[in-house]
C-alpha cells in the first residue's frame, strides 16, 4: 500500500496548521479583556475570564462526545468545515451582542468554542495516520499554528510592535485605528470562516492500509510504548495509564490557561505595585503575552514533540511538568519586574504549548495511532478540566488580590503530576480484556 499514488501528506500539515491559527484564536483572550473591564463593557475581573473559561470547556465537551465520533464516521474535511462556520458565527454573534455579557458569552464562549472543538481533532486524527513514522514533530509542528494564531490575534488589535521594534511603525493595531471589542469579533469571525474552510479542503485520511514508503512499524521495545497496541475508548479508560496522562494534562491545563486568561491583569497589579506606571505596564503585559507567551506556546509545541522522540514520550512529559512547575511557583515572585514577567511568561508558554504535542502522541502510543481520533478527545477532557479551573481560580484570586494563591497551587500540582507520570509503562495483553 505503501506503493499506491496518494497525495502529498505534507499538504495534510499545512491545511492542518492553517486551521490552527484560527483555532487558537481562544488563546488570545487576552486582547479583550482589558476592553471588557472597562466602559461600556463594565464586566469584573472574573465576568472577564467567564466566556473564556467557557469555551475551553465547550471546545473539550464537544471534541470529546462530538467531533472524535463523527470525523471517524464522515472524515475530517466535513467535521473541519462545520467547525470553522460554527467558530466564524459565534464571533460574529459576540460582535453583534454589544455590551452583553451574555450574549458575548454565548457567541464566544458556547459557539465558538463548540467550532474549536469540532475542528481541533481533525488535523490530529488525519496526521496520525499519515505520520506514524514521525507523531511527536509532526502532531507538534501542526498544533503550533494554534499557538502562533494568538500571536496573531492580539497583535493585530496592537500593532506589531515587540519592545524597542516595531514592525508596523505608524500603526498601533485595530483598537489604535478606534475600533471596538465588537468591531474585532465580526471581523476575526469572517476570517476564521473562510481560513478554517480553506484547511478543511486537504484534510482526509490516507487509504486504508497505507503506510510511508520504507517505514515499517518499530518492534516492541520493553518499556517503551510504540503504538502497537490498538485499544477502543472504554478499554482505555479501564487501563491505569490513561488516567495518569489525564491527570498530568489536567495540571499543565490549569496552569498555562490560567496564565493565558489573567496576565494582562496579573501582570499589570504586579508591575504597578513595584512602582511601574499603568499605561508602562500594559503594554509591558500585553507584549509578554502577545510576544513572549504566544510565540514559545508556538515553539515549545514543535520542540518538545521533536524532543520527545529523541527522550521517548515519557520522559519528555516528565521533563516539562516539572519545568512548569518549577516556574508557575516563580512567576509570582518575579512577575513585578518587566524581565521577569517576559521571562515567567516565555518559559510558562513553552511547556504548555508542548502539552499539545506530547499527549496526543502519547495517546496514540500508548492505544494505538488507529483510533486516536476517537482516543485523544477523552484525553483532551482534562483540557476542559484545566480550562475551567485555571481561568476561574485566577480570576476569583485576582478580585480578592490573592494572586499567591492562584500561582503557588498551580505550581505543586504541576511537581506532583510529573512524580506521577514516572509511572507510566505500555498497556500490557490483560488491560485488553
Amino acid at each position: 500500500m505503501s506503493e499506491q499514488k496518494v497525495m502529498n501528506r505534507w499538504f495534510v500539515v499545512v491545511g492542518g496548521i492553517l486551521i490552527q491559527l484560527c483555532l487558537g484564536a481562544i488563546y488570545a483572550w487576552k486582547a479583550f479583556t482589558g476592553k471588557l473591564v472597562a466602559e461600556p463593557y463594565g464586566f469584573t475581573k472574573l465576568q472577564s475570564q467567564m466566556p473564556f473559561f467557557l469555551g475551553l470547556a465547550t471546545f473539550a465537551v464537544v471534541m470529546a462526545f462530538i467531533a472524535g465520533r463523527w470525523q471517524k464516521k464522515v472524515g475530517p474535511r466535513v467535521v473541519a468545515l462545520t467547525g470553522g462556520i460554527v467558530l466564524g458565527l459565534g464571533y460574529i454573534v459576540a460582535g453583534l451582542a454589544g455590551t452583553s455579557f451574555w450574549g458575548i458569552l454565548l457567541g464566544v464562549g458556547l459557539l465558538g468554542g463548540a467550532g474549536i472543538g469540532l475542528g481541533y481533532v481533525c488535523p490530529i486524527a488525519a496526521l496520525a495516520k499519515w505520520f506514524p513514522d514521525k507523531k511527536g514533530l509532526i502532531m507538534g509542528l501542526a498544533v503550533a499554528g494554534f499557538g502562533f494564531g494568538a500571536l496573531i490575534w492580539v497583535k493585530l488589535t496592537q500593532g506589531f510592535a515587540f519592545g524597542p521594534v516595531d514592525l508596523t511603525p505608524g500603526w498601533s493595531g485595530l483598537y489604535g485605528a478606534g475600533w471596538t471589542a465588537n468591531n474585532v469579533f465580526i471581523l476575526y469571525g469572517i476570517i476564521f470562516a473562510v481560513l478554517v474552510g480553506l484547511g478543511s479542503l486537504v484534510m482526509v485520511n490516507p487509504p486504508e492500509g497505507w503506510k510511508p514508503a520504507g517505514w515499517t512499524p518499530p518492534p516492541p521495545r520493553d518499556g517503551v510504548a510504540t503504538g502497537g497496541v490498538e485499544l477502543a475508548e472504554k478499554q482505555m479508560a479501564k487501563t491505569y495509564q490513561f488516567w495518569i496522562l489525564f491527570l498530568t494534562f489536567t495540571a499543565g491545563a490549569t496552569a498555562g490557561l490560567m496564565v493565558i486568561g489573567v496576565i494582562g491583569l496579573f501582570g499589570k497589579d504586579s508591575l504597578t505595585a513595584s512602582g511601574i506606571s499603568l499605561d508602562k505596564a500594559d503594554v509591558i503585559a500585553g507584549t509578554a503575552m502577545g510576544l513572549f507567551f504566544a510565540l514559545m506556546n508556538g515553539i515549545g509545541r514543535i520542540a518538545w514533540g521533536s524532543i520527545s522522540e529523541k527522550t521517548g514520550r515519557k520522559n519528555a512529559i516528565i521533563l516539562m511538568s516539572a519545568a512548569q512547575g518549577i516556574m508557575m511557583i516563580a512567576f509570582y515572585f518575579i512577575a513585578g519586574k518587566e524581565w521577569g514577567l517576559y521571562i515567567g511568561a516565555a518559559v510558562i508558554g513553552f511547556n504548555f504549548g508542548g502539552n499539545f504535542a506530547l499527549f496526543p502522541a502519547a495517546t496514540a502510543d500508548y492505544f494505538g495511532n488507529k483510533n486516536v481520533g476517537t482516543n485523544y478527545p477523552w484525553v483532551f477532557m482534562a483540557y476542559g478540566v484545566g480550562g475551567t479551573v485555571g481561568p476561574l481560580l485566577g480570576g476569583y484570586m485576582g478580585d480578592a488580590q490573592a494572586w499567591i494563591w492562584a500561582f503557588i497551587p498551580a505550581g505543586i500540582a504541576c511537581l506532583v503530576v510529573a512524580a506521577l507520570a514516572t509511572r507510566l509503562k505500555p498497556v500490557e495483553a490483560p488491560a485488553l480484556a
